[in-house]
């Protein structure tokens, strides 16, 4: 059996993510690759955050909240549109709704990408937040997987 794994054309584990993906660059996605979905999931989530932002913004900062991603998907290309798959996007802590890229305002910051396997679809709106999505996946995490990288000012 495969792990279930998230990785990145763009970058390794724990490297630099590229300039052009940051908020006031291209501010677009990075491409993805998706491998070794468990059996028994029914849709894949993706949480992209700055858990780094907490002394400087007082909170952990959501830039990219995807889910009802088809449990087949094994790639996210650069710029990806995820309404063309059926997914769903929440607000970000940039106030908009789709992917907000590393926008880091004092040193450098370690982001992470987080892809769930979940054993149902969600039932919650477009343009929802971190809270909302959480309580509708609470209890039904098959597996997860992770990516990180950096970026700085």
């Amino acid at each position: 059996m495969v792990d279930f794994e998230l990785a990145s054309p763009a970058f390794g584990d724990g490297d630099p993510i590229p300039r052009e993906y940051g908020y006031t660059e291209r501010n677009v996605n990075p491409p993805l690759r998706v491998s070794g979905v468990p059996e028994g999931t029914a849709s894949l989530a993706l949480v992209v955050d700055d858990p780094d932002a907490a002394e400087p913004a007082g909170k952990v900062w959501d830039h990219w909240l995807v889910w009802n991603l088809p449990p087949d998907t094994a790639e996210i290309p650069e710029d990806w549109e995820p309404s063309s798959v059926g997914a769903v996007e929440g607000q970000n802590d940039f106030g908009e709704t789709g992917y907000g890229g590393p926008n880091p305002p004092d040193r450098e910051h370690t982001y992470e990408f987080r892809l769930y396997a979940l054993d149902t679809t969600l039932d919650v709106r477009a343009g929802a937040g971190r809270d909302e999505f959480e309580d509708a996946a609470t209890g039904h995490l098959v597996a997860s997987a992770s990516l990180s990288g950096t970026y700085a000012p």
